[in-house]
């Protein structure tokens, strides 16, 4: 498939989904009603962190967490500590996560922000600007979250050293770098073009019907395979495309051959 037919395909796909109004059911409706960089970031963090299996689900288990949170997230997390957190999750439960692993990562988050002020500037602080993605620098934001004295399942947080897709991660950072009609932004400091596609079972099978990979497995490897595609087509913001991707099912996608 040539370059600008590709891009005119996945155009004609941003231009139908790429909608305020089509974000319902996604947990990006709950990081959107946050309009303080500070909380944004560590609700998009829980938000991203908790998104795997039903998408319903996943919303319940969002609100559930930021009820004890309200108003603001950020204060939550500075003034507690991980029995408080534990206490106060008691019960929680969301799939593989357990109410220890929320206060887990409370703690991780706790930690992140007394040693940087803030999750942007921890990522800042390890990132490599020059590099093509935003790898060194997400490397170093999960190493100093799972730096705490209990271990962070994979499952909630994923280990950057295993070559996971880490897409959980990457829709992060897709939420806090991007800034349309859809993403919220916030992280101005950070290239949209060195953003790394959320790379999910979805996007895998849709990557492939489009011819921007024909690797076999979801890692990490394709989702770098799938951006450098997409970067061909949008250097400036090749993960432009990703919301839009996400929504139609793999017909609707053939359908523009």
């Amino acid at each position: 498939m040539g370059k600008n037919s590709l891009k005119a395909r996945c155009e004609a796909l941003y231009a139908q989904y790429n909608h305020p109004g089509l974000i319902h059911p996604d947990p990006l409706e709950i990081v959107r009603t946050f309009p303080a960089k500070a909380d944004r970031e560590i609700v998009a963090l829980i938000a991203s962190s908790l998104a795997y299996g039903r998408v319903r689900i996943i919303l319940k288990s969002t609100q559930t967490v930021l009820q004890h949170m309200n108003p603001s997230p950020k204060t939550f997390v500075m003034t507690g500590s991980y029995p408080q957190f534990k206490s106060i999750f008691k019960g929680f439960r969301h799939r593989f996560t357990s109410a220890e692993d929320i206060a887990t990562l409370m703690a991780g988050i706790q930690h992140a922000l007394q040693a940087y002020g803030s999750l942007e500037a921890c990522f800042t602080a390890h990132d490599v600007p020059t590099a093509p993605t935003i790898l060194p620098g997400l490397q170093g934001l999960l190493h100093t979250l799972r730096d705490t004295t209990d271990q962070i399942p994979a499952s909630l947080l994923p280990d950057p050293e295993k070559g996971s897709a880490m897409k959980r991660a990457n829709l992060f950072m897709r939420w806090m770098v991007r800034h349309d009609e859809v993403d919220p932004g916030g992280w101005d400091g950070v290239s949209p073009a060195r953003l790394i596609i959320p790379l999910d079972t979805h996007i895998f099978r849709v990557s492939r019907a489009l011819g921007l990979t024909e690797r076999k497995a979801a890692d990490l490897k394709t989702a770098l395979e799938i951006t450098r595609a997409l970067r061909g087509i949008c250097p400036e913001d090749p993960i432009r495309y990703d919301f839009a991707l996400s929504r139609p099912g793999i017909s609707d996608i053939q359908l523009l051959y």
